[in-house]
């Protein structure tokens, strides 16, 4: 029997309830960010990117999304926190600063997909984003190599690019 939760007439895998989200992109990741690394948003160390460093304000008050520590990065990793900042642009924009040149920007992020994960339906979330829209600003910041994922069966996508 599959585990489900329904939402407004949608069924969605129950998974999708528990957090963690990046365990699904992580093995994608490792083919893409090596070197020394930012997990951004992880919420959780256990649940950071494999040796990376993990930023987030619920276990290290120095640190966020918008001030990383002054090291600069191979790769940026990120899994459902843009959909959290209040302005997504800005933020994005600043870790395009951040990244040493041919550095790695990848992103797990929530698709407008998921009913519950919209803006108007789960508070805690600002923004909704679609592949198209992350990969226009990609290639508009000037990143190489962008790859997209489709949407999974965590109603995500994984979006990379090289700095």
């Amino acid at each position: 029997m599959i585990d489900y939760v329904e939402y407004r007439g949608d069924k969605y895998p129950s998974f999708q309830t528990i957090g963690n989200a990046s365990q699904f992109a992580i093995p994608f990741a490792k083919y893409f960010c090596k070197g020394f690394g930012y997990d951004v948003g992880c919420m959780n160390k256990e649940w950071s990117f494999p040796g990376s460093y993990p930023i987030d304000l619920s276990f290290d008050d120095e640190w966020d999304s918008n001030n990383l520590p002054p090291e600069t990065p191979d790769y940026i990793f990120s899994s459902h926190c843009l959909e959290h900042v209040d302005d997504w642009v800005e933020t994005m924009d600043y870790w395009h600063s951040r990244l040493r040149g041919g550095g790695i920007l990848f992103l797990y992020l929530p698709d407008y997909s998921q009913k519950y994960w919209r803006p108007w339906n789960n508070r805690k979330h600002k923004h909704c984003f679609m592949p198209h829209i992350i990969k226009d600003y990609m290639n508009d910041k000037g990143y190489k190599n962008i790859f997209s994922s489709g949407i999974d069966l965590n109603n995500a996508f994984m979006i990379t690019g090289e700095k």
